[in-house]
């Protein structure tokens, strides 16, 4: 048996062991391909409803001065009713006023009053934190600014001047045009969370399996007689590194697909469509998400090999995931048209904005060869680093 059997054998091995268990399968695959669909489903309904129910919610409002006419009829339009002041109140600031609101029983208090300059000075008292009173105080704040403009219009027209001139004196051409294709758009919203998620995605997807066949074997008693066996160490390394990769990959596939259906099909219509690549960026791609793997699974795989048992193995690949979540959110804000070749150097981060140029269609060749070669680099350091971590048997062999 050549070395290609023994790793496919040891891999095959470490999946049919890792997918035995239903739940298993059920949390790394299943899950994550119906977790979108379903939130992009239930969520737009449960806001829908919510923001009907308030809609229909009547709210109390006491108004202090003289509303005009036409606003006081477009805030009952709303479902407002406009309540008169006890006739001992204070004013805006009633303390008794105040109270009601905080207690519910009151949900807005309005101050309406003309100044000296002929404005309308409003005063509003409400609880931010009470849903129906921060939604009368939306329901005012719109109906007023409607009514402020068709009273803007009127004073315009009053003094004599036209007010489709006056209040609108800068208008935009209706021939101006995005330059930008459909492709290049689509692509440019793809790039801005395509990257993130797979990322992090990666990195939290291949922590469990990491463990499960390293520290999780060495609780169990089994990985010693995997140690034991007539191969060399690295095929071991590369069967597990396969199992790993391959589980991960399914996972982060199913839920890029689960998202990406649910943003194309249940979001709206349009609002979403795959972007017109090269073949080259395609093929660039592809390579970006092989190296970026194969440098994530074996650095996971190395550390839970370091680790004596389960919970220690746990608690040092958590932190993992927020050393690669900074440099992925770093990278949305980098600016694709000015960025300095040394970005593409950074470890993660070059992988991160490789991705996104490339979902842009762009292959710009000193970017490409940078972090082409960088993470080439990375990668050997980390499958090294693993290699060492397999080949010591003080650690392997010490905590069982």
């Amino acid at each position: 048996m050549n070395s290609w059997h023994r790793t496919r054998t040891i891999a095959s091995r470490e999946l049919l062991d890792f997918v035995r268990d239903w739940r298993t399968i059920l949390t790394m695959l299943l899950i994550p391909l119906f977790l979108f669909p379903l939130l992009f489903v239930v969520l737009p309904l449960v806001v829908v409803g919510q923001a009907e129910e308030l809609t229909a919610t009547e709210a109390q409002v006491v108004v202090y001065g003289t509303l005009p006419t036409a606003l006081a009829d477009a805030l009952v339009e709303t479902n407002v009713v406009l309540l008169t002041p006890p006739a001992n109140s204070t004013g805006v600031d009633d303390d008794e006023q105040n109270r009601l609101v905080r207690e519910g029983s009151l949900d807005l208090i309005m101050g309406w009053r003309l100044d000296e300059e002929d404005v309308y000075v409003v005063h509003l008292r409400y609880m931010s934190t009470a849903s129906v009173s921060n939604d009368a105080r939306s329901r005012v704040v719109n109906a007023i600014a409607e009514w402020e403009e068709s009273e803007r219009v009127r004073r315009v027209e009053a003094g004599g001047m036209d007010a489709n001139v006056t209040l609108d004196p800068v208008r935009f051409d209706s021939t101006s045009m995005d330059l930008a294709s459909q492709s290049e758009r689509q692509g440019w919203l793809l790039s801005s969370f395509i990257p993130l998620i797979f990322a992090t995605w990666m990195v939290s997807s291949a922590i469990q399996p990491s463990i499960d066949m390293t520290a999780g074997e060495r609780e169990r008693g089994s990985l010693e007689a995997l140690l034991c066996a007539p191969l060399p160490r690295w095929e071991l390394l590369a069967g597990k590194w396969a199992a790993v990769s391959t589980i991960v990959l399914a996972g982060v596939t199913l839920q890029v697909a689960g998202l990406m259906f649910a943003l194309t099909y249940l979001a709206g219509p349009g609002l979403l469509e795959m972007p017109r690549m090269g073949v080259a960026p395609i093929l660039l791609l592809m390579v970006a998400v092989v190296c970026f793997s194969v440098m994530v699974v074996a650095t996971e795989l190395a550390i839970a090999m370091r680790s004596r048992s389960v919970k220690e193995a746990g608690s040092a690949l958590a932190p993992l995931g927020l050393l690669v979540l900074v440099p992925a959110i770093i990278v949305q804000v980098v600016n694709l048209d000015g960025v300095e070749g040394v970005w593409f150097a950074v470890p993660v981060v070059n992988v991160m904005l490789a991705m996104r140029e490339l979902l842009l269609n762009r292959v710009v060749p000193f970017h490409t060869v940078v972090w082409l070669s960088t993470t080439l680099f990375y990668t050997a350091l980390a499958l090294a680093y693993a290699q060492r971590q397999f080949d010591r048997e003080d650690l392997v062999l010490g905590a069982s």
